[in-house]
C-alpha cells in the first residue's frame, strides 16, 4: 500500500474570520451567499443575530466571531450557509464571513481532549495550522435557545 492510498483526503471550506482563517467539512455547506437583508427580531438569544431568507427558508445568522477571534466583526463579504444537526434533523444556519472563502483537500487530525468543543479537528494548510469546526458546537440549538429564552424570562419575573 502506498502512502497516497494511505491518507484519505477530505474536502473542507477555509473561511476568514477577521485575520483568522477557520475550516468546514464540505459536506457541511449547503451553499455561499451575498450579504442580504438580516431581519432583526426581539429575542434572548446572543449569538443568533437575526435571520435571512434563502430559497424559502428562514435562516438563522449565527455570529460566532466573538466566540472564534473575540470580537463581533461588522465587515461582511459572505454569508457560509451550513447544516447543523439536532438529532435526526437538520437545519440551516449563516454563519458571517469576512474574507474569501477556498475549496481544499486535506487530512484532518481529529480533536483532542484539551480542544475547545467547538473544535472538530485540525489541518495544515500553506504552512498554517487551521481549526476545523464543529457546525453543531458552535452555533445554538433549539434547546439552547429555549432554555436561554426561559432563564431570561425567569429573572425578568423576580421582584
Amino acid at each position: 500500500m502506498t502512502v497516497a492510498t494511505e491518507l484519505e483526503l477530505q474536502s473542507f471550506v477555509l473561511l476568514r474570520l477577521g485575520e483568522r482563517r477557520f475550516a468546514v467539512a464540505a459536506n457541511q455547506i449547503a451553499e455561499l451567499v451575498a450579504p442580504s437583508r438580516v431581519f432583526q427580531f426581539p429575542h434572548r438569544t446572543e449569538r443568533i443575530e437575526g435571520v435571512i431568507l434563502r430559497r424559502g427558508r428562514i435562516v438563522p445568522v449565527c455570529d460566532v466571531a466573538k466566540t472564534l477571534v473575540g470580537k463581533t466583526l461588522i465587515a461582511r463579504r459572505l454569508y457560509l450557509v451550513a447544516v447543523r444537526h439536532y438529532g435526526a434533523q437538520t437545519e440551516w444556519v449563516a454563519l458571517p464571513v469576512t474574507g474569501e472563502c477556498e475549496l481544499i483537500n486535506s487530512e484532518m487530525t481529529a480533536a483532542g481532549e484539551s480542544d475547545a468543543p467547538h473544535v472538530a479537528g485540525w489541518l495544515s494548510h500553506d504552512g498554517d495550522v487551521i481549526e476545523v469546526l464543529n457546525i453543531d458546537a458552535i452555533t445554538p440549538g433549539p434547546g439552547e435557545a429555549a432554555a436561554e429564552t426561559h432563564a431570561h424570562a425567569v429573572l425578568e419575573a423576580r421582584p
